[in-house]
């Protein structure tokens, strides 16, 4: 791997444990619509993608007024003060300031809608360590590789010094979509082994194990 300049992050499985928070989240909107009911497996395969996307995955035999209409039902409850909380994974909080210490530029590029990530970046604490941010409701949704154009051209760095960590698909096509470097981690929503074949000689088991990954790649130099 080549030691790259800019980290890129999703953000829900790969810096946050919140898969319980969007499963329950999503099934409530489901519910307020009067909607067949989800199961944890099914919405699982959607995170990462657009709210909007994700809601007409789930339930494609909806027309798109209603989509946006669970959509909004998501925000609600995601937004909502009695929402079920979510904690980073261990370790990510220490791997951030670390790897911002080491003079790394710092992004997310996330399926979240903005209120929904200046929420969490607020209630975390992290806003200050990211020198850009992208949301699927300002741009296009995962795969398509447009928000991370957006946050290479905004911080000035090229597809080939740019790292892209996270647990989907959606991570990883988006990376390859744009001629970054994907790099999978196997704790999050999508098995580890639908996400090898975009990086065959690397993944992460922890978000720990990103530092000393980088530090051997910086050896290399």
């Amino acid at each position: 791997m080549k030691h790259p300049a800019l980290l890129v992050f999703d953000w829900d499985g790969t810096l946050m444990d919140s898969e319980a928070q969007i499963v329950a989240c999503m099934c409530r909107a489901a519910d307020d619509m009067g909607w067949a009911p989800l199961d944890r497996e099914a919405v699982r395969e959607i995170i990462g993608l657009g709210l909007v996307e994700a809601v007409a995955a789930l339930y494609p035999e909806h027309a798109p007024a209603e989509h946006r209409a669970m959509a909004e039902r998501y925000r609600y409850h995601f937004l909502a003060d009695d929402a079920e909380r979510s904690s980073l994974f261990a370790g990510a909080r220490e791997v951030l300031t670390h790897c911002a210490g080491e003079g790394y530029l710092l992004a997310v590029a996330t399926g979240k809608g903005r209120r929904g990530l200046d929420k969490v970046l607020d209630v975390t604490g992290l806003r200050a360590l990211f020198h850009a941010t992208r949301c699927a409701d300002e741009t296009h949704s995962k795969p398509h590789p447009r928000m991370l154009h957006e946050i290479m051209d905004e911080l000035g760095v090229m597809p080939a010094d740019t790292l892209v960590i996270g647990d989907t698909e959606f991570d990883m096509q988006m990376a390859r979509n744009a001629r970054a470097t994907p790099l999978p981690v196997s704790y999050g929503a999508h098995d580890i082994e639908r996400l090898k074949p975009y990086s065959p000689d690397w993944h992460l088991d922890s978000i720990g194990e990103l530092t000393p990954l980088l530090q051997a790649a910086r050896e290399r130099l």
